[in-house]
Parts: structure tokens; C-alpha cells; sequence
């Protein structure tokens, strides 16, 4: 394996572990790795150089794959500890954090009806799957027509939390109301009810990759102003409530270091 392949898989196991926590953008993580045209165009071309686009994206793959298992046993086993309601907290900071970063991305000079409407567009965008059944896209190892079929839509959705840089598929899973379920099926390894969802998200890259990237080439203002709205949107939702006791400490300062550590790799981006 050469240096340029174990990078890739490196950049990869990060990108993957790192996706796991609420806030983080999975899209945004591979700008600042600098993977992110390359994973882009690896998919948008792959039909025309399939060799090439599969080499790459096979040990990028690898490498988040490892690094999604890794970090969701790590997060798995503090969701049993007292760390819970602190860690929460730590994603609702890390969400906060990339907020500065998209409204920068967007642009606004002045404010006008577009700055106000498509924030509330993201806004609704949340407020629509928060009246979906709770864990309607829970993987439950049903292959029925029906489950399948509704896994799938999931995956679609959940593909554009992947694809669009700003957006996180934690943040995603989490909006749906199928997180926890996720990670502890990635952490120990089961697999097999994953399939439909998996198979959701991996059709819904190939279906929006091109759509999303024009999106962001041709109208990046009102896409990031539709992510900001997404964003400030899906903050009460994260919120685990208030926090007794010490964990009333605990949990300002995680949100705190959430927040500083988004803002930080987002200013990084920048």
C-alpha cells in the first residue's frame, strides 16, 4: 500500500468517526481534509470512470467504516455512564459551532426577503420531520416490501446530510429519531438490519450528488441559507432538557467545548 492510499484511508477513518457526533458535517469534515471535490466528483463521474472513482472511493469507505465503529463504541458506552446528559450537551454546542461558518458561506450583505425566507424554509424543513412518526426509519431487521421501502426513503434523506457540506448526518439520524438505535447497531457490529437503510443512503448519494453540487455552484446563498435555517431549526431538538445537580457544570462547559471545537475546524475550512 502505498502513502497516498493509507492517506486516504486515514482521512477516511476520521471523516467516518468524526460523523458520528451530532453537529459535525461530514461534508464539511472532507473540505478540511481536503477530500471533499475529489469524493464529489469520484461519485458524480463514477458511471463514466468506474475504475478509478471505485479505487478511491473503496479506501475511503474502508477507512470511515473503521472509524464509525471505533467512535460509536466510544460514544455508545458514555451514553450508559453519567456523561449522558453532559455529552448531549456537547453536541448541541457542536451544532451552535458550525452556525458561524455557514452564515459566512452565505454571504449576506444586507437583509432581505431571501436572507428571512430561506432560513424559514430550513426551519420547516425540521419542523416536517419532526412530525414523522419517532423512529418511523428505526432499523429493525424487517425486509419486508413496506419496511423496506420506508427504509430506503430514510436513506435518501439521511444522503443529504452526507452530501451537503454544513449539515450532519448525526444530526440527521438524530432529527428522525433513530441515533441512538444507529450507533449501537454500528458499534457492536450487527449489521444485517442496516442493509435497507444503507442501501437507502448509498442510492440516495448517486441521486443527489449531481443535484446538490449544482445547487451549490449555481444558488450557494439561498442552499447555505436553508442549511442555517436547518440548523437553528434543529437546536430545540437536540435539547436534552436542564441538567440537575453537577451535571448542571459539566454539561455548560461540554456545550462550551462543543461549540469551540465546530467553530475552530469550521474557521479552519474557511
Amino acid at each position: 500500500m502505498n502513502r497516498d492510499h493509507l492517506i486516504t484511508i486515514l482521512k477516511g477513518m476520521w471523516i467516518g468517526g468524526t460523523m458520528t457526533v451530532p453537529g459535525v458535517s461530514g461534508g464539511s469534515m472532507a473540505m478540511i481534509m481536503g477530500v471533499y471535490d475529489r469524493l464529489i466528483s469520484s461519485v458524480s463521474s463514477f458511471f463514466r470512470n468506474p475504475g478509478k472513482s471505485m479505487s478511491f472511493l473503496v479506501r475511503f469507505v474502508l477507512g470511515a467504516g473503521i472509524g464509525m465503529v471505533v467512535f460509536s463504541r466510544f460514544i455508545s458506552f458514555l451514553f450508559t455512564t453519567r456523561a449522558d446528559v453532559p455529552l448531549r450537551f456537547f453536541f448541541l454546542g457542536a451544532v451552535a459551532g458550525g452556525v458561524p461558518m455557514i452564515y459566512k458561506e452565505a454571504g449576506i450583505k444586507r437583509i432581505s426577503l431571501g436572507a428571512v425566507a430561506y432560513p424559514v424554509i430550513g426551519i420547516l424543513a425540521v419542523v416536517i420531520l419532526a412530525l414523522l412518526p419517532t423512529g418511523l426509519f428505526e432499523p429493525n431487521g424487517s425486509f419486508g416490501i413496506g419496511a423496506a421501502l420506508i427504509q430506503l426513503a430514510g436513506g435518501i434523506i439521511i444522503a443529504v446530510g452526507l452530501v451537503l457540506p454544513g449539515i450532519s448526518v448525526s444530526q440527521m439520524l438524530y432529527m428522525l429519531g433513530i441515533y441512538e438505535g444507529i450507533i449501537k447497531n454500528i458499534s457492536t457490529l450487527n449489521i444485517l438490519p442496516l442493509i435497507p437503510l444503507g442501501a437507502g443512503v448509498v442510492g440516495g448519494i448517486f441521486l443527489t450528488t449531481k443535484v446538490l453540487e449544482q445547487l451549490m455552484e449555481r444558488h450557494p446563498q439561498p442552499t447555505y441559507l436553508i442549511i442555517l435555517g436547518f440548523m437553528f431549526g434543529s437546536l430545540p431538538e437536540l435539547f436534552p432538557g436542564i441538567p440537575s445537580g453537577s451535571d448542571m457544570a459539566y454539561s455548560i462547559l461540554c456545550a462550551a467545548l462543543g461549540f469551540a471545537a465546530l467553530y475552530k475546524m469550521a474557521g479552519k475550512e474557511a
